[in-house]
This record gives structure tokens, C-alpha cells and sequence, in this order.
């Protein structure tokens, strides 16, 4: 517990980081606000308050609560220029003013590592509103987390079922240092509290060394204890679809928001997720500060347990 506690609104917490988050908080001693929209799963979430999410009805909230600081763990689900635009800049620039209008003390804002090469409209949405909030008249943290262990874990029932593992290219174009939900949201709330992370865009990645796809899949199989299999996917493939999807969106809003899907999942299979160096042009995974202490292999092995024990019956408890 904290020598100070803060009263703090808390952004996104319906999602799988902002849940952790509100846990955080909460451990830590801080008084939660959860405004959430109407007919979201509030379960588990202290002071969850349905209602619109606009400038004014974020002030009035951040005003009766006496607010202390604002956490911003939202984000657009797709990641298409109108989605991203309202939620990762719009969004989040109506939660900002309205944050300065009630004298808020602190923003805390949950990024992205991938904007610091961007190439895609959720990344310039995010940075325009980044542009805006170390601007304005208000206390800042801008995090930048690597990867999430949630993401690195799609291949899971693919594996079980005794699937290769896919790749993209050798499955060693890309790396990154993931970091739990947990260990994320405990960094997020220390940011309102520590001097050192204030006023600052932070890169941050869990413990240990960068991991490759290929790493990612072998741990996987480790945990489940089975042999290694992969299947090598070109990336001049994702290309030609990127491709035809973008010929064809010149006309259809459908396809063209498959296209930027498409481009999505091709960046992340070319790009890795770590600190971008832009003098020596290339990422560098010393530079990329760590912090917690769940590993991505820990996750895999719970990953593997609870599903060994959901098909015993042991977790039947909904």
C-alpha cells in the first residue's frame, strides 16, 4: 500500500489490460472510477459508472470524484483509420480535455512501442494524440509496452490439436520482450506515483531476453510437451494479399478496411517490437528497458495447466 493514495478514472478498464489495471490500483490503495459505456461486463470492476463517454460527462465524473490522475488503457479493436481515429486519438483527446478543464493532475497514457515506426492509421491516430498530451497543461506518462502475452498466444488450440506452429519467413524477422497484464498494470500505476516515470514516453518489455517466433514456439511445445513442428509462411505472400485487398479497397470500404487489417498483421510479422535506434537504423533489444517478473514461458506453462485441469472438470465452476 501507498503512503498517498490517489483518487484515480481509469479508461478501457472493460479490456483484458484495464481489468488488471483496476486490480492494481485497488492493491495499490488508490480510489477507483471505471465510467464504462452502457451494457459493458463490469464484473470484478470497483465503482464501474455506465453512461456516454464525452468530454462533459468525463468532467463532471473526474470533478465529483475529485480526481487525481486519469488512466488511459483504451484502445481502437481494429485498428482501421475511422476506428482508430475515434477512439485512439478522438477519444482520448475528449478524456485529456476534459482531465485539464476538472484540474486533474496526472494522464497516463497506454501506447504502443510500434509508434516509433509508424506505417499504419491506428499508429498515426496514437501519435497524434501523444502529440496533444505532451503538450497540453497537464502531468504526463506515455507507456510503450512491447508485447502482450495475450498476443503471443493465438497459436494455442493450434498446437494442442497438433498443429505446426506458423511462421512468417525464418520465424526470426521479428523479436520482442513480452509483458504479462499484470506486471503491465502494476508499471502503469506506478507511473503515478514515481518521479522518474513522469513527464516521459517509456518503453517497457517484461524480463529477459528478446524472443523470436520461432522462441515463442518452441516454448509453447515445451510447455506442452511436445515436439517441436513449424510451417513457414512467406511474407511475399501477406504481400500480394496486402496487395489485392488495397487494388480492390479503391472501391469497396469493406475491403479496404481488410486491406489495413492485412497491413497490420504484416507489420507485425516484419517489425520487431523493440526500442528503434533511428541514428544506427535498426532495433536494439539492450536498449529496451524490462520490468516485472512473469516470463512468457511462465504464462505458457499456466496456459497449458488450466487447460489440463478445465478438461478434468476441475474449473467448473460457472
Amino acid at each position: 500500500m501507498i503512503s498517498s493514495p490517489k483518487s484515480v478514472l481509469l479508461l478501457g478498464a472493460t479490456g483484458t489490460i484495464g481489468r488488471a489495471t483496476a486490480k492494481a490500483l485497488v492493491a495499490a490503495g488508490h480510489t477507483v472510477t471505471t465510467p464504462v459505456r452502457p451494457g459493458s461486463d463490469t464484473t470484478g470492476l470497483p465503482t464501474a459508472i455506465p453512461g456516454p463517454l464525452t468530454q462533459a460527462a468525463l468532467s463532471d465524473l473526474m470533478t465529483q470524484n475529485a480526481c487525481d490522475g486519469v488512466i488511459s488503457c483504451i484502445a481502437s479493436r481494429s485498428g482501421t483509420p475511422a476506428d482508430a481515429n475515434a477512439i485512439d486519438r478522438d477519444l482520448n483527446r475528449a478524456a485529456l480535455r476534459a482531465a485539464t478543464q476538472a484540474g486533474v493532475a496526472q494522464f497516463v497514457l497506454l501506447s504502443a512501442i510500434c509508434v516509433q515506426k509508424p506505417m499504419l492509421a491506428f499508429q498515426h491516430a496514437k501519435r497524434e494524440f501523444e502529440a496533444e498530451l505532451r503538450a497540453a497543461p497537464i502531468g504526463w506518462s506515455i507507456v510503450h509496452p512491447t508485447a502482450y502475452f495475450k498476443s503471443l498466444s493465438g497459436q494455442l488450440n493450434r498446437v494442442r490439436a497438433g498443429k505446426a506452429f506458423l511462421l512468417f519467413g525464418d520465424g526470426e524477422l521479428t523479436a520482442c520482450k513480452p509483458i504479462s497484464n499484470d506486471d503491465l498494470a502494476r508499471y502503469l500505476v506506478k507511473c503515478l506515483t514515481d518521479p522518474d516515470l513522469q513527464n516521459r514516453t517509456l518503453p517497457i518489455g517484461g524480463p529477459g531476453p528478446a524472443i523470436t517466433p520461432r522462441a515463442q514456439g518452441e516454448l509453447l511445445f515445451a510447455a506442452l510437451g511436445q515436439t517441436p513442428r513449424f510451417k513457414r509462411v512467406p511474407v511475399a505472400m501477406m504481400s500480394a494479399i496486402v496487395a489485392g485487398l488495397s487494388f480492390f479497397g479503391k472501391v469497396s470500404p469493406r475491403l479496404r478496411d481488410k486491406a489495413e487489417l492485412a497491413r497490420i498483421g504484416r507489420y507485425y510479422a516484419t517489425e520487431p517490437m523493440l526500442v528503434w535506434d533511428s541514428a544506427a537504423g535498426r532495433y536494439d533489444a539492450d536498449a529496451t528497458p524490462e520490468f516485472g517478473t512473469e516470463t512468457l514461458a511462465d504464462h505458457y506453462r499456466r496456459l497449458a495447466t488450466d487447460d489440463i485441469a478445465d478438461d478434468r472438470g476441475e474449473h467448473a465452476v460457472f
